[in-house]
């Protein structure tokens, strides 16, 4: 650990602690993976929070060539895990003068008992994963140029994850198709997003292959499993609820974010 990585992840840390937002990026920014993941790891080590899970995003062309990965992972803190039943519009804290935005999820949940194999096919995912739900991500970072600046300053700083919304179980989810499902946003009954996980590399499954592998190359704990951002979207600001000691005490998530591009959101906490 460099003394730059710790001065880094400290100044996030504070940052997102105090509710304060950054005008720069606290340091000079890493320059390939290893280094943003040093920085990340660093923070959820002063953190100290439980980790109740994974996000994972995409890095898109032509830096997925330069960096030598297709997508990034983050970590989701359990005291920032929303439940929410259907009709429930729960409220979500964003940070004021930095980056929010929310973002559809498909959430993977990886069953107790993995032996700690990295599939290599989606029948070979699909055996390991117990649950699939629909979910949303609060997408927010003290930095307002988080995505602006590149995946490496995304990663840096828990890869822009504040929050995750857990919704309904998806019933008959190992028969269907998880690409071809169609997931849609309204904001006041507007429409602001549709699209499906078709073209988004080789789908949730494979965003869940990446993960583990990734998590198991770090030595990082596996804490359930993934989510699939299906496309961005905006959501609403606001606090959260505190209904969900029950659920974290079985919860073991991580949420995949599939296009860190997402819509810029103002807010106030």
């Amino acid at each position: 650990m460099t003394e730059q990585a710790q001065s880094v992840a400290t100044a996030f840390v504070s940052a997102r602690r105090a509710a304060r937002a950054l005008a720069d990026y606290p340091g000079a920014p890493p320059q390939d993976l290893a280094s943003a993941y040093r920085i990340q790891d660093a923070a959820i080590r002063l953190d100290g929070r439980t980790v109740a899970g994974w996000k994972v995003g995409r890095i898109w062309p032509p830096l997925d060539g330069q960096l030598g990965s297709n997508r990034l992972s983050g970590p989701v803190f359990a005291d920032e895990v929303v439940f929410a039943g259907n009709g429930e519009v729960p409220a979500m804290p964003v940070f004021a003068g930095g980056f929010a935005a929310g973002e559809a999820e498909l959430l993977l949940h990886v069953a107790p008992g993995w032996n700690g194999a990295v599939p290599t096919d989606d029948a070979g995912t699909r055996a390991i994963i117990d649950e699939v739900r629909l979910g949303i991500e609060i997408a927010s970072s003290p930095y307002a140029r988080i995505n602006a600046d590149g995946p490496l300053v995304t990663v840096s700083d828990f890869g822009n994850n504040h929050g995750v919304v857990m919704g309904p179980a998806l019933d008959g989810w190992r028969t269907l198709d998880l690409c071809a499902i169609v997931v849609r946003t309204e904001v006041d009954g507007e429409t602001v997003g549709e699209a499906t996980a078709a073209t988004m590399l080789d789908g949730p499954y494979g965003a869940v292959r990446f993960l583990l592998g990734n998590l198991a190359r770090a030595v990082r704990p596996v804490a359930g499993a993934v989510g699939f951002d299906r496309r961005d979207h905006r959501g609403s600001p606001g606090r959260p609820r505190p209904d969900r000691d029950r659920q974290l005490r079985q919860l073991r998530r991580a949420i995949l974010h599939n296009n860190p591009g997402a819509a810029a959101l103002g807010a106030r906490l």
